[in-house]
């Protein structure tokens, strides 16, 4: 079968590899469409734990079961589904175990015609989604869902800002607090991406390469209840200053690092919560799927590209131009 696979730092080709076998407990999925996260870019430009070479890269897919090992329902085999990449998460619903892992690495990705997973990884694809919504949504909704709901546990009458809209964990989190009632904020470096994310529910949201933009949206939000971050850095003392007292901070992502500092009698006196998360449990994931289902939601796709065409999708996320998930789509 063809493959999407990297074989060293920044080397990226269409391979033909060895088919996937499905062992105990485990089925194999013919890959519809699969898409990209910024994992798999990290991956390809070295700066990823655990690296190994060569390795298929890819957490996110959707596709149909054409395949089943020892022990697994045989009426599988024909099934539309979606694959969880959250790898064994353990009995701790609190934290992921020392087992757990992500699918990609060091487990052979989506990026591929086909892979194999274990059978408690698959839920049925959502009936109302395409298969590049459906394959949009796995890390992003679990992701966002965890955060959004497990973590903050955001209510109708919650302020909550999101950072950073456009990507695909993002625009989830916007599209989960606005249906629980929330009044959502974003921030952007382009008011263009803001612009549509007022379209999909936001009620504004505020440039934050703008000089002294975390006063200006402090002044017309009046603050929020709960914010939502990937970014981490140095501006996560300015998201300090916008939560309200006894607000909620969740983290998942530390893209522009580590803060240099602190103010932690801002944490401590306003009795603010910073609450880590990242992916989330099978239960979780159950969840995300089937609230998709019942609101009928679809994730945001900004661009599909045909397999042939897989080093455009990263070239794609590597400068930053996508809103929403990016795609690719398997032939056929």
């Amino acid at each position: 079968m063809r493959a999407i696979q990297l074989t060293g730092v920044n080397a990226l080709k269409i391979s033909d590899v060895a088919e996937p076998q499905a062992a105990a407990g485990e089925v194999v999925v013919g890959i519809r469409a699969a898409a990209l996260n910024h994992r798999d870019l990290w991956i390809k430009l070295g700066q990823y734990a655990g690296l190994k070479w060569p390795c298929i890269p890819g957490s996110d897919g959707a596709g149909v079961v054409v395949a089943v090992g020892p022990g697994v329902d045989a009426g599988w085999v024909g099934r539309d589904i979606i694959i969880n990449p959250s790898l064994d998460w353990g009995s701790n619903p609190d934290a992921q175990g020392s087992n757990f892992s992500i699918l990609g690495l060091p487990r052979e990705g989506t990026l591929a015609e086909k892979v194999s997973v274990p059978v408690t990884q698959l839920t049925p694809k959502p009936a109302h989604l395409s298969w590049e919504e459906a394959a949009a949504l796995p890390l992003g909704g679990l992701t966002a869902w965890r955060a959004i709901v497990s973590r903050a546990g955001v209510l109708p009458e919650d302020r909550v800002l999101i950072t950073g809209i456009g990507g695909g964990v993002a625009l989830l989190a916007l599209l989960f607090s606005v249906t629980h009632g929330a009044e959502v904020w974003v921030t952007s470096s382009s008011a263009d991406k803001i612009a549509r994310a007022v379209k999909l529910g936001a009620k504004d949201g505020q440039n934050y390469s703008e000089a002294g933009w975390a006063p200006a949206l402090l002044k017309k939000s009046g603050g929020f209840n709960v914010i939502i971050d990937s970014a981490g850095g140095d501006g996560f003392g300015d998201l300090i200053d916008l939560t309200l007292p006894g607000g909620r901070l969740v983290c998942y992502g530390a893209t522009r690092g580590n803060p240099s500092a602190l103010t932690l009698r801002k944490i401590f006196w306003r009795q603010l919560s910073v609450l880590g998360s990242t992916m989330g449990t099978p239960g979780e994931f159950a969840s995300m799927a089937q609230y998709v289902t019942t609101h009928r939601l679809k994730p945001i796709v900004s661009d599909v590209f045909p397999f042939d065409r897989g080093a455009e999708a990263f070239d794609l996320m590597e400068r930053g131009g996508q809103f929403g998930k990016i795609v690719v789509k398997m032939s056929g």
